[in-house]
């Protein structure tokens, strides 16, 4: 891994539009403002939310504190034998600290799903060495709420007292703070309140749970605080400025899509990370950088990447990679805030609102009150193991199986749009489902991205609703074997991410985007009958007129 944080703009077209900018921005003094917390700096519109949201900038100083109670509290759990950590949380809550385990190659069990069959198989660890970290700054995330529900009985039923094994990381005052005190909760950690959570990597959100997992959290602290006197430099060769003006300028000349490989950074699923970051900072207004995660820099996407469209390189620079990010984990996840705020303010966007999100959650709450998350949907056709649903009136009635579906489906996205795979299954038992990407990104020549739902609801999904409206969508479900239920709760895991994928789709329909949902019957023969669909779509598809919606 790099030691140094850098950033290489290799485009020489961008860099020059990017030195142009920089020089406006260092005039203007905006990194040393945004490392003293000016809440200015994006307009009066942004004021108030930025004057609670921008802690973030000094938390290689602020969180030095936690390392030591993580540390006593590791040592802790050790003697008792509880070594296995499973961490309840969604966003921002899991995704940074996934990154860093995953990196330091430690093992933390991250739920960020509903998928009962996922939740199941993490219950069939060994709960004598469990612990759950139950991480949400609200205390209210229904994912996490669930999760601790089932937990807290799993352990009842093992004849393990609850209260020894969950520690809670939220916000002061949040109700989940309250209520893990009245219970007794082993431990609760409260983390800065003044740092949104996709800006919360090295708050207690990150550092609590890898830490208690094994990673080494302080270094990650060192590694910011060594790049920040860079950062918040007034020059030109401020590595944030660079990267965030070069962003800034490419979606000025068109290239409102950023896509990310990995050249060998040593950082494992850092595109996850930022993706979260980039979405849903920038994705609102109309407006908005679409981050695309792809599989390597030979990558349909990638290496075939269109005007509109960035590439960015995490590691080395690499044949087709207009910009290269490289640095150790700490200074990547500071650089990447700082170049995404500095990016919101050259967008004209306030980077710290999420204004879009709460209408899929309004959606899938009002779904939940139906039995089995809402009520039964009759598909337009069946194909095999494959029922088809669209929303909209796309689909011709002389469609007769998944090919012509996904066809037709296709045939909606504007030219210079993307398509957005979204796939509500077990991320582990079902990962064979990511093929879909390149395959489809291939076949079409749009820019293609891949969420596993519900998680990329709190990452993405601010964009799909709020950032450029040329996106179509294309939701996978699948028929459970097995179902959960949720205690003390009136649904199930299933019939809760039932309703969570009816709810976005729903959303996304009633803006007039494309959704099509297939609906597996049986999962594995259904997602090979998918592949099998995907790869009879012969030519290419898709790539329709400009400004089709």
């Amino acid at each position: 891994m790099a030691t140094e944080t850098s950033v290489d703009i290799s485009d020489v077209a961008l860099a020059a539009e990017a030195r142009a900018l920089v020089e406006r921005l260092a005039a203007d003094a905006v990194a040393s403002k945004l490392a003293a917390q000016d809440a200015t700096l994006w307009g009066p519109d942004a004021e108030a939310e930025a004057s609670i949201r921008l802690s973030w900038t000094t938390l290689h100083e602020s969180s030095r504190p936690l390392l030591a109670e993580i540390d006593a509290l590791r040592a802790e759990l050790h003697a008792e034998g509880l070594d296995r950590i499973v961490l309840a949380g969604m966003g921002g809550s899991s995704l940074a600290p996934e990154v860093i385990t995953a990196t330091a190659g430690v093992p933390l069990v991250v739920l960020d799903t509903t998928d009962p069959g996922q939740v199941a198989d993490a219950l069939s660890g060994d709960l004598e060495r469990t612990v759950l970290v139950v991480s949400s700054k609200s205390g209210t995330t229904v994912e996490t709420d669930s999760h601790r529900r089932i937990f807290e009985h799993a352990f009842s039923q093992n004849g393990i007292d609850p209260v020894t094994r969950i520690i809670v990381v939220t916000d002061p005052g949040s109700p989940m703070e309250s209520a893990a005190r009245e219970a007794g909760y082993r431990k609760v950690f409260t983390a800065d309140p003044h740092v949104g959570g996709r800006y919360s990597a090295l708050t207690a959100f990150g550092l609590v749970p890898a830490g208690l997992a094994g990673a080494d959290v302080a270094a990650l602290l060192d590694d910011a605080a060594a790049v920040f006197p860079r950062l918040s430099a007034d020059d030109e060769n401020n590595p944030a400025l660079r990267l965030g003006a070069a962003l800034g300028a490419a979606h000025t000349g068109g290239a409102e899509k950023v896509v990310f490989a990995d050249t060998g950074s040593g950082i494992k699923g850092f595109g996850d990370w930022v993706e979260q970051l980039i979405a849903e900072s920038t994705g609102k207004n109309g407006t908005g950088l679409l981050p695309v995660v792809v599989e390597n820099a030979d990558a349909p996407g990638f290496a075939d990447a269109a005007a509109d469209a960035t590439t960015v390189a995490v590691g080395p620079g690499v044949p087709g990679a207009r910009i290269s990010t490289t640095g150790p984990l700490g200074g990547m996840f500071l650089l990447w805030e700082f170049a995404t705020a500095v990016a919101g303010r050259l967008l004209g966007i306030n980077p710290f609102d999420q204004p879009d999100v709460e209408a899929a959650k309004k959606a899938a709450r009002a779904l939940l009150d139906g039995a089995a998350g809402g009520p039964a949907a009759t598909p337009a056709l069946v194909d095999g193991s494959i029922e088809v649903h669209p929303s909209g009136e796309w689909l011709s009635a002389g469609v007769g199986n998944v090919t012509e579906a996904l066809r037709a489906f296709l045939a909606t996205a504007p030219r210079g749009g993307y398509l957005a795979i979204q796939a509500y299954l077990d991320r582990l038992d079902d990962a064979s489902t990511a093929v879909l990407r390149p395959e489809l990104a291939r076949r079409t020549g749009l820019q293609t991205t891949f969420g596993w739902g519900p998680r990329f609801l709190h990452s993405t999904g601010q964009y799909h609703k709020g950032g450029h409206q040329n996106g179509v969508f294309l939701q996978i479900t699948g028929a459970p074997e097995h179902d959960l239920a949720v205690p003390d709760r009136p649904y199930t895991l299933a019939g809760l991410q039932r309703a969570q994928a009816l709810g976005d789709g729903q959303v996304l329909a009633d803006r007039n985007r494309p959704v099509l949902r297939l609906h597996l019957t049986d999962r594995a023969a259904g997602l090979v009958e998918l592949v099998k669909a995907v790869q009879d779509l012969h030519g290419q598809v898709g790539q329709g007129q400009e400004g089709q919606a």
